[in-house]
């Protein structure tokens, strides 16, 4: 996900899909264990976007922040 596509989010629609990506992210691994993870790359790119989230919504808890 595209970090303008999730600066166009609401707030609780971004944590809703961190919330999603992190659950996605755990059956990657328990996939990755059991060897049946097809494309490994799949998890870095999970990761990626879990971050690039968490950065946006720090963004946006420091900009509230700074205006009151």
């Amino acid at each position: 996900m595209k970090p303008s596509e999730i600066r166009n989010l609401k707030t609780e629609e971004v944590e809703s899909k961190l919330a999603d990506a992190r659950e996605e992210l755990m059956n990657f691994r328990f996939q990755q264990v059991s060897g049946q993870l097809p494309d490994p790359s799949k998890m870095r790119f999970k990761r990626r976007d879990i971050a690039r989230m968490l950065t946006i919504l720090n963004e946006r808890k420091a900009e509230a922040k700074g205006e009151a």
